[in-house]
C-alpha cells in the first residue's frame, strides 16, 4: 500500500507526497511551492521523484513546477485544457495513467476552474481520490470559472464513488467549511459528531485529512444539494423557491462565499 504524506505550504495549502517504499519511489500533488518537496527529499536521498500530478493551473498548485522538473527530472501530468506549460502530458477525462504502479483514472471536474480534473485509485479494497479544489472535507470550491451546474455536475461523479474511497484535498478547510455546514444544517447530527472531531484534531494542531466519500455524503452540504434540509435552507436564504440541485448548490456557494 502506498504512503500519503501531507507536505504544509502557504498558509493552509497541502502538498501531498505519495510514497511507494519498496520501488523507494515518489510521487506529488500540485506542488504550489518546491521547497517543502525539496527538503523532503533531501532528508531521504533513497527516495526518487518520478511523477508530479497537476490538478488545475492556480499559482499555488502549480508555482513549484518548474524547480522540481529541472531538480528531479520527473514526468509531470496535468489537464489538457488549460494554461499550464510544463506538463509531459496532457490528460483528458477518462484517461488512465500509471503512477508508482497504480492506475489512476482522470476526472473532469469542472466549476472551480474550466480545467480542473482529479484523480481516482479503485485498487481493489483501497481506494483513493486526489480532488485538489473541488471536493473539500466538508465544502466544494469556489466558482472562480465555471458555474453551478458544472461544479454540481462534477461532485455527483464523486458522489458516485465507493462510499469507502479517502478524499485528499489540497487545503486545510475542514473546520470552516463544517462551521458553515452546521449553519445550513443545523439539526444533522454527523455534522455536529464531525466538528466536535475536527475541532479536537485543530486544537491538538493536527492534519483533518484524508476524509471519505461517504462521510462527505453525510455532512457536505454541496453533496446534499437535493437533501431536503439543504433545499429548504437555500430556499430561505434566497427567500424563494428554490429547485433541487444546481439551483440550490448555487444559493449556498454564494452563501458561503460571504459566511
Amino acid at each position: 500500500m502506498l504512503e500519503f504524506i501531507a507536505l504544509p505550504a502557504f498558509q493552509d495549502n497541502y502538498i501531498w507526497l505519495i510514497l511507494d517504499s519498496k520501488r523507494q519511489e515518489a510521487a506529488v500533488v500540485d506542488p504550489g511551492d518546491a521547497l517543502p518537496v525539496i527538503a523532503w527529499l533531501g532528508r531521504h536521498p533513497e527516495y526518487q521523484l518520478r511523477h508530479i500530478l497537476v490538478t488545475h493551473h492556480h499559482r499555488d498548485h502549480t508555482g513549484g513546477l518548474a524547480t522540481l522538473k529541472a531538480a528531479t527530472d520527473c514526468r509531470i501530468w496535468g489537464p489538457a485544457h488549460g494554461s499550464i506549460a510544463s506538463l509531459d502530458r496532457r490528460l483528458n477525462d477518462d484517461d488512465e495513467i500509471t503512477v508508482l504502479g497504480k492506475t489512476l483514472q482522470v476526472i473532469a471536474v469542472p466549476g472551480h476552474t474550466l480545467d480542473h480534473i482529479a484523480f481516482y485509485c479503485d485498487d481493489h479494497e483501497d481506494s483513493w481520490l486526489l480532488s485538489g479544489d473541488t471536493l473539500f472535507a466538508g465544502g466544494c470550491g469556489r466558482l472562480f470559472e465555471g458555474t453551478a451546474v458544472q461544479m454540481h455536475a462534477s461532485l455527483e461523479r464523486l458522489k458516485a464513488l465507493p462510499d469507502s474511497t479517502r478524499v485528499y484535498c489540497a487545503h486545510e478547510y475542514t473546520q470552516a467549511n463544517l462551521r458553515f455546514a452546521r449553519a445550513v444544517e443545523p439539526a444533522n447530527n454527523d455534522i455536529k459528531v464531525r466538528m466536535e472531531v475536527v475541532d479536537d484534531l485543530r486544537s491538538a494542531g493536527r492534519i483533518t485529512l484524508p476524509s471519505s466519500i461517504g462521510l462527505e455524503k453525510r455532512t457536505n452540504p454541496f453533496m446534499r444539494a437535493q437533501e431536503p434540509d439543504v433545499v429548504a435552507a437555500a430556499a430561505q436564504r434566497q427567500d424563494a423557491s428554490v429547485n433541487p440541485g444546481a439551483e440550490t448548490l448555487a444559493v449556498i456557494r454564494a452563501w458561503k462565499d460571504q459566511f
